[in-house]
């Protein structure tokens, strides 16, 4: 029986679809500009975003460095949680690459950060303290159970960004899961913010690739620091075929993947040994299980794997479940057999 593998939507497959687009894509030197492929593909993501201009990156992470490097100079300073990608899993990029200096405040259960805290952060003007130039925020957040943050409050941020002369950035990696979720455009969520980044191939199941969205001039400028980063990449036509797919596909479907992961929710609730800290925090497609006893998460992430169901352990007694394209209702029901029986 083939694993049932949960540890993230990143191992998303590409469609059929996007293999016959790939293969047959109309490609040229995309550093010359040159590659129509990729022009349709920030086309029409900037066009989704609401935003002027988009740009074509590797990952994720890049996405997000290109865009503190253009919001920032070195010596200047981000406000971001103490939860967000950026601070947790990308290797500490923005202070050891682009000379960012990180302030660091709390992120609220819900993945927010408080508008008190956030103004509180803020520099003021003296010669001891680094420059703050921008704040930082994640739509979904993923170590906050894939929460996903309203346009109220993300325009709530964009008014205090604009009347301190900042600028925020959106790591909206998970965005269109979050636009999903709440029943709303994505331009509408990005529409605070002076740029976004955002994946395609976590849900939207492409095989590599994110893109990022603002300004024509911020764009210019993101440019720039792509290249910088070894981003500049030539016949990338092939990889933004799969994506023109993904946007124009894959998105309506991610209400397949919040309806697994409830019923995966709703399956294991009532697990002795097991803690998903209610229901009401399963919003999105992100799954969050704390073991009540002292087992390891590593530990029970093998004995789940040995009996067909693959976890990833996030903490020393935390296990993440996501769900995405590939993994059925069927599959579900049988994860949480396996559940049943390992605990």
């Amino acid at each position: 029986m083939p694993l049932i593998d949960l540890r993230s939507d990143t191992i998303t497959l590409p469609t059929p679809a996007m293999r016959k687009a790939m293969a047959a894509a109309e490609v040229g030197d995309d550093v010359f500009g040159e590659d129509p492929t990729v022009r349709k593909l920030e086309e029409l993501a900037a066009q989704r975003m609401g935003k002027a201009a988009g740009l074509l990156v590797t990952s994720g992470t890049m996405g997000n460095l290109v865009c503190q490097m253009a919001h920032c100079g070195r010596g200047d300073e981000m406000i971001l949680g103490d939860k967000s990608h950026i601070f947790y899993y990308e290797q500490g990029g923005s202070a050891a690459i682009g000379g960012i200096h990180p302030r660091i405040v709390p992120n609220q259960p819900d993945g927010t950060l408080s508008p008190e805290d956030i103004l509180s952060a803020i520099r003021i003007d003296n010669i001891h303290f680094p420059v703050t130039r921008l704040i930082v925020l994640e739509n979904t957040h993923n170590l906050c159970s894939g929460s996903p943050l309203s346009f109220s409050y993300l325009k709530q941020v964009g008014t205090i960004a604009a009347e301190k002369g900042l600028k925020l950035h959106i790591d909206g990696a998970r965005i269109f899961n979050a636009a999903v979720a709440l029943g709303v455009s994505p331009a509408e969520l990005a529409a605070p913010a002076d740029s976004i980044a955002f994946c395609l191939s976590k849900g939207l199941a492409a095989p590599v690739g994110s893109v990022v969205c603002g300004s024509t001039d911020f764009i210019a400028k993101a440019r720039r620091m792509r290249k910088v980063l070894g981003g500049g990449m030539r016949q990338a036509g092939i990889i933004a075929a799969a994506g023109v797919v993904a946007l124009e596909k894959m998105v309506e479907r991610l209400v397949e993947d919040h309806d697994n992961a409830r019923r995966l929710a709703e399956g294991l609730a009532d697990l002795q040994g097991l803690s998903l800290g209610g229901l009401e925090k399963v919003r999105t497609n992100i799954i969050y299980m704390d073991l009540t006893s002292d087992v390891p998460a590593t530990e029970t992430a093998q004995k789940l794997e040995k009996a067909g169901v693959r976890v990833n352990p996030v903490g020393p007694h935390r296990l993440r479940a996501v769900t995405h394209y590939g993994i059925t209702a069927e599959d579900v029901d049988t994860a949480v057999a396996v559940f049943q029986k390992i605990f």
